[in-house]
């Protein structure tokens, strides 16, 4: 037997595992093309604001080898994408608002010679200063959407309460997704006026709706098929639906399919990032550090459009609490308008940019009061009876905090390390080493109530095999593996009489996003609510004609036992068809208990909540700020975990993608507004090199006191935030040049040279 036949006889491997292993796993720049398909190349905007007084198309039309172009004067529906606001052009009109926005595209039968011409097409430009400070967007009133302000608890006593009150910075960098498969679509006409969108996206059901928006035609005609990603991370959520789009509108002009693919810089320079937010801060504590009163203003770089900056900018509120009991707090955020690309959903999704105000807060309450970090961040956290309101009025039911905190520090030393640490750092002159152990709480449920809801097919056909259709989609983080592993169990039979069929519209209507880290919390449950019917049926069936009651069947084993007979799971279905039962069934699962005011800002938007910490160590050099990531532990909560091996590589990597965003990761724009990062030789994200030789991750495997899906967690998320523990801890050794109550001043991402310049801050302080 050879590896593939072993690996395709275990239990519990990922779905799609032999074709990444053998790169046969297609995707969607993959698929043949139906002879007579065009390619559609990006003609972009060399301005990042200003008026657009003329594109030569002319021009680019008679160049060889170009079939056309195509640009807004060939949309036939509305000219602006579908978003819930409506306030983003499909193609650029007579303002522009961001280098490398999109005027239209030049099509070829073959993409070098569509690119070739893109990108010299002429186009004239009266460009204007660009608006690209957060600061200067709030002095303008320049925003894409009104500011949120969110109070809760007494200030005023608060500040009379505290002993100590500090006020602070903190800039936090975006962070690019640069997923391995770069945006792409394929648009096909089918007959009767429908459309076939292949499409990487983690929203089918929202390219859908643009699609027909644009094209001027009912959402039936537009079907949107995704098999899978090769990445995605937010950045496909809205964002895949302009390729869509694109492509659709030439498909219809030029009467032929038509693909469009981003290359890495084009995608770089088109699609938004994470949203970098610009914090200022003021809180008040006591003599043991703890808080009595906070006050964040909140300045998100929200891009040129709204995109999904609301919702991204309220979680950042949601989740500037953290793990932390906040008894007066009041936070305002602005979101800001500039000329960038329009920033976008991020694994997160606005949370870390919250989580990491906090933290940071934490920290320099301990500085200066001269205690360890750790102790202030447990006199702060939310308490089990009292001190477990939210600020946005939602009980925490479920709090592991203290317990899991105090596990994680126990598993790896911390004390004994903190006074290792401590003794080493005072022989050591040019080197000094930082730790710190941070905890995540993060909210999982979308804000935006209508979207946690989620719908599946299953069907088991007569030989005993089973395929699964369910709204979510796969980009590699597991969950077609996770909702195959939920039915199995269901029916008692191996994983491996399970498959799953592509993502698409026309078998899951109004799907949501697979995102908020609720993808196999809501598709996994529709999908075993469809599998329960099924298995009911069948034991109906047979408890009828053994004479039974339906509860005494068994589903186990690839076997279906009832008290007189025990039958192989093909013969129990063989046996149910004879008898006409149905044998395929949908499920429809909406998340319980959610309530949520967006005007307010005040309800449960959240089911429950998920936990982790990390510890982490560092070493910094003096001289050059350069360091290294020494150990990291991670104690994480995934409830009764569906997949420990996935769930341990979502964490493991979410971690890691934290630390490159407060680290290496650095988008840098011009004065001029154009994106100078645009490729991995200038844009670094984390390597296998900057994996800590020592990294341990253990499961927190409490099952979750909500009835979600197998008494699971999400996992997408929360991980994320893990890395913060990285630059807690790289602060830490910057505070350890100099025996000092000043708070460090660290923006992310802790490049070398931002670290370098911290030194120099603490060894100048008075």
């Amino acid at each position: 037997m050879n590896s593939i036949d072993t690996l395709l006889k275990s239990s519990d491997f990922h779905e799609s595992a032999v074709g990444h292993v053998q790169g046969t796993a297609p995707y969607v720049d993959d698929m043949p093309l139906i002879e007579g398909t065009l390619h559609g190349v990006v003609v972009l905007s060399s301005r990042a604001a200003g008026a657009l007084s003329h594109v030569d198309w002319v021009w680019a039309q008679s160049q060889e080898g170009v079939s056309g172009v195509v640009t807004g004067s060939d949309i036939p529906g509305s000219s602006k994408l579908a978003t819930y606001v409506a306030d983003e052009n499909i193609f650029a009109e007579s303002e522009i608002a961001y280098h490398g926005q999109v005027l239209g595209l030049v099509v070829a039968k073959r993409r070098e010679v569509a690119a070739r011409v893109a990108n010299s097409v002429p186009m004239q430009i009266d460009a204007k200063a660009p608006t690209l400070d957060a600061r200067q967007a709030c002095a303008q009133s320049s925003f894409v959407l009104p500011s949120v302000h969110l109070e809760r608890g007494a200030l005023d006593a608060g500040w009379q309460e505290s002993v100590y009150q500090l006020s602070g910075k903190l800039e936090v960098g975006g962070q690019e997704h640069f997923y391995l498969e770069g945006q792409v679509a394929y648009a096909i006409a089918q007959a009767d006026g429908r459309w076939e969108i292949y499409s990487s996206t983690q929203h089918p059901g929202e390219v859908q709706h643009w699609v027909a928006h644009a094209l001027d035609i009912p959402m039936h005609q537009v079907r949107v098929i995704c098999r899978r990603m090769g990445g995605g991370f937010g950045g496909k959520e809205t964002q895949a639906g302009h390729l869509a789009v694109w492509a659709a509108l030439a498909a219809n002009k030029f009467k032929v399919p038509v693909k469009v693919r981003l290359d890495r810089k084009d995608d770089m320079l088109v699609t938004g990032k994470r949203h970098p937010f610009s914090h200022e801060w003021h809180v008040g504590f006591d003599a043991d550090g703890r808080v009595k009163a906070f006050e964040s203003l909140q300045m998100a770089h929200c891009g040129h459009s709204a995109d999904l900056s609301g919702p991204v900018a309220d979680r950042a509120i949601f989740h500037t609490d953290n793990a932390y009991w906040l008894p007066a707090v009041k936070v305002t955020s602005h979101r800001c308008k500039m000329n960038t690309q329009s920033h976008t959903a991020f694994r997160g999704f606005g949370g870390p940019q919250g989580v990491i105000l906090i933290e940071t807060v934490m920290g320099d309450v301990a500085r200066c009061l001269k205690k360890d970090a750790l102790d202030v961040r447990l006199q702060n956290l939310y308490g089990i009876q009292e001190r477990n309101i939210t600020p946005y009025g939602m009980e925490i039911e479920d709090n592991v905090l203290e317990a899991l905190i105090t596990q994680l520090a126990t598993d790896c030393q911390y004390r004994v390390r903190r006074e290792e640490i401590k003794q080493w750092n005072a022989q050591s002159e040019s080197l000094k080493k930082g730790l710190a152990l941070t905890p995540v709480k993060f909210g999982i449920s979308f804000t935006a109530t209508q979207f946690n809801q989620a719908g599946a097919l299953v069907s088991v056909f007569t030989d005993g095999s089973v395929l699964v259709n369910h709204g979510g989609t796969e980009m590699g983080q597991g969950l077609h593996t996770k909702v195959c592993l939920v039915v199995a169990r269901t029916l008692g039979i191996s994983e491996q009489r399970v498959r799953i069929s592509a993502s698409d519209t026309d078998k899951v209507a109004n799907a949501s996003a697979t995102a908020a880290s609720s993808g196999t919390d809501m598709n996994g449950r529709a999908a075993e609510y469809a599998a329960l019917r099924i298995k009911k049926n069948i034991a109906d069936c047979l408890a009828k004609n053994d004479g039974c009651f339906a509860d005494e069947v068994t589903f186990i084993d690839d076997s279906v036992v009832t008290p007189r007979h025990k039958r192989s799971f093909e013969e129990a279905v063989q046996f149910a068809y004879k008898q006409r039962v149905q044998l395929w069934s949908d499920g429809f699962y909406a998340t319980p208990k959610i309530n949520y005011d967006p005007k307010t800002l005040t309800g449960r938007p959240f089911y429950y909540f998920s936990y982790g910490a990390a510890c982490s160590e560092v070493a910094i050099d003096l001289l050059t700020g350069e360091y290294k990531l020494l150990r990291t532990d991670i104690l994480h909560d995934v409830g009764r975990s569906i997949h420990p091996e996935i769930d341990i590589g979502q964490i493991e990597g979410g971690f890691l993608q934290g630390v490159g965003w407060l680290t290496t990761e650095e988008l840098v724009w011009d004065q001029d507004g154009k994106l100078l990062t645009q490729g991995a030789s200038t844009y670094k994200i984390p390597t296998a090199a900057d994996v800590p030789e020592e990294l341990t991750v253990s499961l927190w495997m409490e099952e979750n006191r909500e009835a979600n899906v197998g008494g699971s967690k999400a996992v997408g998320e929360p991980p994320f935030m893990l890395g913060i523990s990285v630059f807690e801890a790289l602060r830490d050794a910057v505070g350890s040049v100099r025996d000092s109550t000043t708070p460090v001043e660290l923006d992310a991402p802790a490049t070398p040279e931002r670290v370098l310049k911290a030194v120099t801050r603490v060894r100048e302080v008075d």
